[in-house]
């Protein structure tokens, strides 16, 4: 168990494995570590210090002073001696007028700035440890002695408020547990994470590569682009064996769409807009008024319904600089889109459906996943019937497909409610990828019409759900989920062909052509390198077979065939290492790395 004080200065107690205990200690510690800095640093300026998924951090303006993560062992010891006060932790209140004299007395600028937005009338809450004092609405451990088990991980900077316009100020990360053997693991974890950055591993595989001038903007590489084709073809090949029609609309079209759609009102602050011809347009951010211009294009009927239109279709959205990441937040991606166009009976059928293919999907890659209801926003489009009765939809087709979810109130579209699946990696990190977000506030819109069995025009309703998510996001965890080393049927070169010599560099180009008739993405390294040499690159490289060609392969009209997974594995004819490859390919496997024996 574990007190807990309050924003009310009550106490209660808690157990360490509830969530709301863990976020409490990791907001205690951006404390700590907030009067660690003020000690060490007493110029520096406060701003806020939230926790956060995996940990906490503090935003400070550290004015002429630098600090870097060599400066991190020495904040942790004065924490340490905090810690080792044990003070206890202390609520109360000031008046608005007072709290802003507070703040300016101690030259806290930030603090003035946060007060100052509060309503006049309204108090201020703060928390207090010892002789350190801080604007605080949140809950505290009651003892600093509580905290134990913590580490500084990082520095980033981070604009005051998000705002690109106001001053750049460091924000320091760090993460704590109630267990020692918890931050022990996540700190494992977190390195491990580092070798498998995809930033990195795409710049050495050759996948992919970013460049200043165009933040944001990703340039794949031609082995990138061999993922990326790989994957967007086996998304074809599901959708069309489920009945899905592919269709491409424009990438730029007019503000009146966008105004129509609703997308200018409540979502124009990350479009790019230009002129043309004296007209306004706009780069399309989500791909949906697109498909409802071809939804427009001719008459339907209920017999048309329902009616899947598939577009891997490329949007842009302004993120603010200081979010891009590699391929995990950009501003120009792929989104995998679908538009499904139903009827009102149709939503648990059609939901089922794409639950299936969601499913399918990520079973494929070996993720494990959970699925997220979320609700109404509060800014929103329509009616609460209309939404009561799109909600009810997706709750039920969740409740026939026996699936559990979890409700995320207040978090859905401003069009409609939508079931969002978070994936789990190998490292057990969780990302957002698929949705199946229901609409019927865009039909009406836009007037979508379709003649009923009774020859009466009823309005569909909208489905827009993805599966990836977008294409460069999801390459992205792959590179990371697999370490760079994809399945054979995902990897730019399958085989790596390596002959022992230059005596043998013909039978190797020969077992190349069989390899490259035979659909496999094959190289032959003919440098004038050592073999041990050419292999060890080749694993480098992370390519699943190496094929190597000696004077006795090449007079046995053989191949020894070295894998990732094992190892050697022995000698084999051409034909059969095609063969069984090829079905490693089809079957899309997933081969484990085994212990070689000998």
């Amino acid at each position: 168990m574990i007190r807990i004080i309050e924003k009310d200065g009550s106490t209660k107690d808690y157990e360490q494995s509830d969530i709301y205990a863990l976020q409490t200690l990791r907001h205690t510690g951006s404390h700590i570590m907030a009067n660690a800095i003020k000690r060490l640093y007493p110029n520096a300026k406060l701003a806020i210090g939230p926790f956060i998924e995996n940990g906490f951090y503090y935003d400070i303006d550290f004015g002429d002073d630098k600090i870097s993560d060599e400066d991190f062992p020495k904040i942790e010891e004065e924490m340490k001696k905090i810690i080792k006060e044990n003070a206890t932790m202390e609520r109360y209140t000031m008046e608005r007028a007072d709290a802003i004299k507070f703040f300016k007395d101690r030259n806290e600028d930030y603090k003035v700035e946060l007060v100052e937005d509060l309503p006049e009338n309204e108090k201020v809450y703060f928390a207090k440890q010892d002789d350190f004092i801080d604007l605080c609405g949140g809950t505290h451990l009651l003892h600093t002695s509580d905290f134990k088990h913590f580490k500084l991980m990082n520095i980033a900077g981070a604009y005051w408020r998000g705002d690109e316009h106001n001053k750049m100020l460091t924000r320091v990360y760090a993460t704590a547990f109630f267990k020692k053997e918890e931050l022990d693991n996540y700190i494992t974890m977190v390195e491990e994470a580092k070798k498998r950055d995809h930033r990195k591993l795409g710049r050495e595989l050759g996948l992919f590569m970013l460049s200043d001038y165009g933040p944001g903007f990703p340039f794949f590489l031609p082995n990138g682009m061999i993922v990326r084709d790989t994957l967007l073809n086996f998304w074809k090949e599901i959708h069309y064996k489920n009945n899905y029609d592919q269709i491409m609309t424009p990438i730029m079209l007019n503000r009146q769409l966008w105004e129509t759609s609703g997308h200018w009102e409540h979502y124009g602050a990350n479009m790019y807009s230009t002129s043309i011809d004296d007209e306004n347009y706009c780069l399309k951010p989500m791909n949906c008024p697109g498909s409802i211009i071809v939804y427009m294009s001719e008459p339907r009927s209920y017999r048309d319904l329902p009616l899947r239109l598939a577009e891997p279709g490329i949007v842009h959205r302004h993120e603010k600089s200081g979010e891009l990441h590699g391929l995990m937040r950009v501003r120009c991606f792929t989104q995998d889109d679908a538009h499904i166009y139903i009827t009102q009976e149709q939503i648990e059928e059609e939901v089922t459906r794409i639950i299936k293919i969601i499913d399918g999907f990520y079973k494929l890659f070996e993720f494990d996943y959970f699925v997220e209801l979320s609700t109404r926003p509060e800014d929103r489009m329509g009616t609460d019937e209309e939404w009561d009765r799109a909600e009810g939809g997706l709750i039920n087709a969740l409740k026939n497909n026996n699936m559990d979810y979890i409700l995320n109130e207040g978090d859905g579209a401003f069009y409609g409610p939508k079931i969002d699946f978070h994936l789990r990696d190998s490292l057990g990190r969780t990302w957002q990828c698929g949705t199946i977000q229901l609409d019927i506030q865009l039909p009406q819109r836009f007037n979508l019409e379709y003649i009923g069995a009774d020859g009466e025009k009823h309005q569909p309703i909208m489905i827009h759900r993805v599966c990836f998510g977008s294409i460069e996001r999801f390459m992205g965890i792959l590179i990371e989920h697999f370490a760079g080393a994809f399945p054979t049927w995902l990897t730019p070169t399958q085989v790596e062909v390596i002959p022992v010599s230059d005596k043998t560099l013909d039978y190797g180009k020969k077992v190349l052509n069989e390899l490259l008739d035979a659909g496999i993405r094959a190289k032959i390294d003919d440098r004038a390198e050592k073999m041990g040499y050419k292999i060890r690159e080749a694993q480098m490289r992370k390519i699943p077979y190496m094929l190597v060609v000696g004077p006795k392969e090449a007079e046995e009209n053989k191949i020894a065939i070295r894998s990732r997974f094992k190892g050697d594995e022995g000698t084999s004819t051409i034909q059969d290492f095609i063969n069984a490859i090829k079905k490693e390919i089809n079957e899309k496997t997933i081969r484990k790395v085994e212990v070689e024996t000998k």
